[in-house]
């Protein structure tokens, strides 16, 4: 059975490209949604609103969980909320 443990750690080396840090120490991954079926969902914030680089970042959170075990498909929802850096860890 999948867990989000098993997603958080599979996006970890996803990397925000402006900010050079991972996607998970950042706080961008806000929730993740799985299936009995093996789908993921990932919600997820960028650190800057209408980055020019989303669709990049978001296929490589999407190639990161399909490469998961089990995972049959990913799916990466973008939320509009904004960031908020006190969500990185340190």
């Amino acid at each position: 059975m999948l867990t989000e443990e098993q997603i958080l750690e599979a996006l970890r080396p996803v990397t925000d490209p402006e900010i050079g840090m991972s996607v998970v120490d950042l706080g961008m991954i806000r929730q993740i949604v799985l299936s009995e079926a093996g789908e993921v969902e990932i919600k997820m914030i960028l650190t800057t609103p209408f980055c020019p680089l989303a669709s990049q970042l978001t296929e490589h959170v999407r190639q990161a969980a399909t490469a998961v075990p089990g995972v049959k498909a990913a799916k990466v929802t973008l939320l509009h909320e904004p960031w908020d850096p006190s969500w990185a860890r340190r």
